[in-house]
């Protein structure tokens, strides 16, 4: 029995991190280096007081950013898209939007989607994709997928997108060359040094942070860089960026 529990628990420390996120649901939060930090949101935060959020404190800091879920699929819009990205703006937070990404319909309807839905002003973060299953497609399937909503969206906002998936995700699935090109987005959580060597510019650390008028748990991330850097990736300077290197 002894030797059947030790198995379990090295299934479940190694390759889900049990303990570290058990430990973490009930201690004091990790944060990494860097004092830019954001969340994002969704329909699952519920109703948000932004109030609240817009003055409180992560590890000291405050919230500089956010990333709202807008759309996912060919069809769907997030219930509260229109109310979260108002409602960030209003209170002085920098907003970006985001769509998920779903193996159920083509990559072209997903963009065109998206991008009838969001309104992106100059001041706003750039667009991102979301890619977090492989689904019903083949690895190619995917690739593909991407790299069309990518250029889609590109080319309408003018703008290089940013593309969001998990350490494992992107290692397994989206590490090819034609990938390099996006500003990387990564999602690792309950680890206190990323293993991920290539070049990022958030870093999603855990799924189970606390913010004063929220009530459920919420994604936080930091950015890899200063304010002013993060400003960079603003519709206005993106646009300006890419004109300059054409």
């Amino acid at each position: 029995m002894s030797v059947i529990l030790g198995v379990v628990y090295y299934v479940l420390v190694h390759f889900f991190n049990l303990n570290t996120k058990w430990f973490t649901m009930r201690g004091p939060l990790f944060f990494p280096a860097g004092d830019v930090r954001g969340i994002d949101v969704s329909h699952y935060q519920k109703d948000i007081d932004w109030n609240e959020v817009a003055e409180a404190k992560l590890d000291g800091e405050p919230i500089r950013f956010v990333f709202i879920k807008a759309t996912e699929g060919k069809n769907l819009n997030d219930e509260y898209f229109s109310q979260n990205f108002s409602e960030a703006r209003k209170h002085g937070i920098l907003r970006g939007a985001y769509h998920v990404f779903t193996s159920t319909s083509s990559a072209q309807e997903q963009a065109h989607h998206f991008c009838s839905v969001v309104d992106l002003k100059e001041n706003d973060l750039v667009p991102v994709l979301d890619v977090e299953k492989l689904g019903m497609c083949s690895v190619r399937q995917l690739q593909e997928g991407v790299i069309d909503w990518m250029n889609i969206v590109e080319d309408y906002y003018g703008v290089t997108p940013i593309l969001y998936t998990s350490f494992k995700f992107k290692q397994t699935y989206l590490s090819g060359t034609e990938f390099e090109k996006y500003p990387y987005w990564i999602a690792h959580y309950y680890i206190k040094e990323l293993a991920y060597q290539g070049n990022w510019i958030l870093w999603q650390h855990t799924d189970i942070g606390k913010v004063n008028g929220i009530d459920e748990y919420v994604d936080i991330n930091v950015f890899n860089g200063d304010y002013t850097d993060l400003l960079e990736f603003t519709m206005r300077n993106a646009r300006k960026r890419k004109n300059t290197d054409k």
